[in-house]
């Protein structure tokens, strides 16, 4: 049986005290059950928005090089069933008023069917496409893998048959609580293959970046940001920077090669 609204609901309401939740994951015991029953299995990638990729200059053809996007249009046109939530529900739960509400996650595979009808629509890969595309607009950034969470909160199984894509933003998104994470569950979202950020001679040193970044990856040293190990790669730091003294690179356009097999390892989406 799904989850019921009423739970939703709760869930919702409990939604900004994620972090102490994320705190008890560093305790001995609680974090071991904590990591098997909400993120057992999960292996999850940022892609970083198309505008803010630079092609690496060792490849040639620019042109014909495939983006980050195609990873997730990949998956939607090879996947059999398509469901779209109603609600992102970290932007309601949180109040958003910066980046649209209504731009729910889209669930791709067999178990997607078994979800709260009240709670989002079944629809086509056309629709599925479009979703996306508005997403994009939106501004919002993509996450894409398997996440054990959301068949919890759902209720529905297995979670072999979901395939999760967060529409994500950097205000209100669920992996803000990475710093606060153990690291053997920080360690399973991942940054996309090939992605590489980099701080240029431009940086004027003004921490933009810094107080920008949700998982707290940047920092100032000797007037200069400095990006640590634990960036994701979502490219948000580009964006933000006032000076363009940021720039993220796809260095490896064979992502696609590494990346797709390794998801579709975890999640059946036919």
């Amino acid at each position: 049986m799904s989850s019921p609204v009423w739970f939703v609901n709760l869930v919702k309401k409990t939604f900004p005290q994620r972090f102490a939740l994320a705190r008890l994951t560093k305790v001995p015991v609680v974090g071991g059950f904590l990591d098997r029953w909400l993120f057992g299995g999960d292996d999850i990638v940022y892609l970083p928005k198309d505008r803010v990729v630079s092609i690496g200059t060792e490849v040639a053809g620019g042109e014909n090089v495939v983006l980050p996007s195609r990873v997730v249009e990949y998956f939607v046109e090879k996947a059999n069933y398509h469901w779209i939530m109603n609600t992102c529900i970290c932007r309601e739960a949180t109040g958003c008023r910066d980046y649209p509400v209504d731009l729910g996650c889209l669930f791709l595979g067999e178990a997607a069917m078994g979800i709260n009808p009240r709670l989002g629509r079944r629809v086509d890969k056309e629709e599925a496409l479009e979703h996306v595309r508005r997403c994009r607009e939106a501004g919002l950034f993509q996450l894409i893998g398997r996440n054990k969470l959301d068949t919890v909160w759902l209720n529905v199984r297995p979670g072999s048959r979901l395939l999760t894509i967060c529409f994500c933003c950097p205000c209100c998104c669920l992996w803000r609580m990475i710093p606060v994470l153990s690291g053997e569950i920080s360690s399973k979202v991942h940054r996309m293959p090939g992605v590489e950020v980099r701080v240029t001679e431009r940086c004027e040193g003004c921490g933009t970046c810094a107080k920008s970044c949700f998982v707290q990856a940047i920092r100032m040293e000797e007037g200069r940001a400095v990006i640590g190990e634990e960036c994701r790669g979502c490219g948000h730091c580009v964006e933000v920077c006032p000076h363009g003294a940021i720039e993220l690179t796809l260095a490896d356009t064979a992502f696609m090669e590494n990346l797709v097999p390794r998801i579709s390892g975890l999640v059946d989406v036919t």
